[in-house]
């Protein structure tokens, strides 16, 4: 096979944009006639906002939301003025007057958080725009059925803080037949009601195929833009990411050899292993050591001793011996390997897969739609 001239990395990370786009029509036209809105933190669920934000602008998307005011600053870079910016976390205390002359939208969470946005607002003497989190049952942010309550009985609070959104967090929405689901739409309906004419949002990725019921007036897509199926309902979602990894070295060891850091894994008879320049440092998981593969043409590669840091050993006794060399590439995220098949074999969710594959990759942009 032929090798790049001189490779810099020694793992590579192929991202779809044009996956991203069909993905987001899919879950547009699923909860129209509400408005699809795009959630793009952690650098777009580790993507590259740079470059994932771009095409859902195009696509048509003009709500996005972020978890903190830096993201926000490095999101309004990539879209330019067009497009409303939602920070989910809030605001640290300072950073209100950045946040208002930026023009973002903060997400409050707690009655401090509302009370320094009051106070800028007098400060200013106009009313500042925002969003209002109701805590539906998730008991992670928003103000409770109280909170919200009095909120909405001090005239003062409607003179201040212009709202744009009040929205909560489904905690069970992976799971349709949870009734904790309706049981959270039903306190957001109660909360919502005391604020009539303001837009409201409780649906995230696995919402959206929920019910329409759920979906409101804004549904925030997250991790299904990326290719991560919420839901066992979620319709034919595109793969967007793919990782491979280059093969460093070669070896046969005999019977009775060990592998890697403690030796965990003893041969029990001739083995082919190939040691792959990817490890723990580059966000593939500790805890796939013994358990996770590689794969190359369909054949299932077993992970053999530790992930380390910069590599790991992989068995490719299966392959006759002239299919692999140094130099060459096998698949850990594709076609024959979904984030999900490696979220089940790490003990984790594909969330967590995707948003710590680290920057050492080579990371290539392509469109599917447009091959």
């Amino acid at each position: 096979m032929a090798h790049d001239i001189c490779p810099t990395n020694s793992s590579r990370l192929t991202i779809d944009l044009g996956a991203i786009r069909a993905n987001y029509h899919l879950l547009a036209t699923r909860v129209a006639p509400a408005e699809c809105a795009a959630v793009v933190k952690a650098d777009a669920y580790g993507l590259g906002v740079a470059q994932v934000a771009p095409v859902l602008r195009d696509a048509g998307c003009r709500i996005f939301f972020v978890a903190q005011l830096g993201e926000a600053i490095a999101l309004r870079e990539a879209i330019g003025a067009d497009g409303a910016i939602f920070i989910l976390n809030g605001l640290d205390p300072g950073c209100e007057t950045l946040c208002a002359d930026r023009g973002f939208l903060p997400v409050l969470n707690s009655a401090s958080q509302i009370g320094r946005w009051r106070e800028l607002a007098r400060a200013c003497g106009r009313a500042l725009p925002a969003a209002l989190q109701v805590d539906s049952g998730m008991s992670r942010l928003g103000l409770d059925a109280d909170g919200v309550a009095a909120l909405a009985a001090d005239a003062g609070f409607a003179r201040e803080v212009s709202l744009n959104l009040i929205m909560t967090h489904l905690a069970c929405a992976d799971a349709p037949e949870n009734p904790a689901n309706a049981a959270q739409l039903a306190r957001f309906e109660a909360a919502r009601a005391l604020f009539p004419g303001v837009p409201a949002s409780i649906a995230n990725s696995g919402g959206a195929f929920l019910p329409g019921g759920f979906h409101c007036d804004i549904a925030r897509a997250g991790v299904a833009l990326y290719g991560v199926r919420p839901s066992l309902l979620a319709g034919k979602l595109r793969p967007v990411a793919a990782l491979s990894a280059r093969i460093i070295q070669i070896r046969e060891i005999e019977a009775g050899a060990g592998v890697g850091y403690g030796l965990d894994y003893v041969a029990a008879d001739r083995r082919r292993l190939a040691t792959i320049g990817i490890g723990y440092a580059d966000g593939w998981p500790r805890h796939l050591s013994n358990v996770g593969a590689a794969w190359h043409q369909g054949r299932r590669l077993p992970i053999v001793g530790r992930v380390s840091m910069d590599s790991m050993t992989i068995d490719i006794s299966s392959l006759p011996g002239h299919v692999l060399a140094e130099g060459d590439f096998v698949e850990l995220i594709g076609p024959s390997q979904s984030l999900d098949d490696v979220a089940d074999d790490a003990g984790t969710i594909a969330y967590e897969i995707l948003t710590s594959l680290g920057a050492r990759h080579q990371r290539r942009y392509v469109d599917g739609a447009r091959k």
